[in-house]
């Protein structure tokens, strides 16, 4: 005897949940390589097989699978063209690597506790605000930055982030690790038996510039905050026809402190 013919009005209704856990169910079934799934959590109508949703890899437009926590969503923006990453997928894939990587965060400790706000794990929404804030600055490459505005941000939001060239981005890295337990731009130096506390600072030109020795690291903390706020107002006013207003107004505000 052959195979029983399937009638399609049978499978049509047939619940299941995808591997992301989110509820779908057959709204047409023409043939087994011609169907129809909805998503009810979305009513988002996806074109399948009979095969793909047995084996429950459908997969909605609102599944989160960047590290999951992001989805793609529903909108005009994608996440290729010809072949290649958009911009705005890769700043935001990027971002959302920096917060929910577990390899990155390995590497990067720096970012443990960095999250994204809940209206940036759909792509759709960061890719708008992307493009509404986006913009060149000398041809440098472009940084989205979440702390210049907002210092010691741990949230990526439309609120606190901006995007900062590439050598203002720079004014704004620090290595704990290397400097151990002194104030930022601080170091103990005993070469030549000097036994002082020392300090340097890379200048408005790029070049590192070594400030002095004290006797504590309190004084040439001092020394190094004085000169770093001057870099950092020197290097704003240079850009200050090229960069947003609030960022330059950040950048003139900024104040070295001694736990940073």
């Amino acid at each position: 005897m052959g195979k029983k013919k399937i009638d399609p009005k049978e499978r049509v209704g047939i619940i299941s949940y995808n591997l992301h856990g989110y509820k779908m169910v057959i709204e047409d079934y023409i043939t087994p390589i011609d169907i129809w799934v909805k998503f009810t959590y979305t009513n988002e109508r996806i074109h399948t097989t009979w095969q793909s949703f047995k084996a429950r890899t459908v997969r909605s437009s609102y599944d989160k699978t960047i590290y999951g926590v992001g989805y793609i969503g529903i909108g005009d923006y994608k996440v290729t063209e010809n072949g290649k990453y958009t911009r705005q997928y890769n700043a935001w894939s990027s971002m959302m690597q920096r917060c929910y990587s577990k390899a990155h965060l390995k590497r990067q400790s720096s970012y443990i506790g960095c999250k994204v706000a809940e209206e940036w794990h759909n792509f759709q929404n960061f890719a708008k605000w992307y493009d509404e804030n986006y913009y060149e600055a000398n041809g440098e490459r472009m940084h989205l930055d979440k702390d210049i505005l907002t210092k010691g941000n741990k949230v990526y939001s439309p609120e606190t982030c901006i995007f900062a060239p590439h050598f203002i981005n720079c004014l704004f890295i620090r290595s704990r690790s290397r400097r151990g337990d002194l104030p930022i731009g601080v170091y103990f130096c005993d070469k030549n038996l000097i036994n002082k506390y020392g300090c340097q600072c890379s200048s408005e030109f790029g070049k590192q510039t070594k400030l002095g020795y004290y006797s504590t690291p309190e004084e040439a903390f001092r020394v190094y905050k004085t000169f770093k706020e001057k870099v950092i107002k020197n290097i704003a006013l240079k850009y200050q026809q090229t960069i947003p207003e609030k960022l330059y107004n950040a950048l003139i505000k900024y104040e070295v402190k001694i736990e940073d």
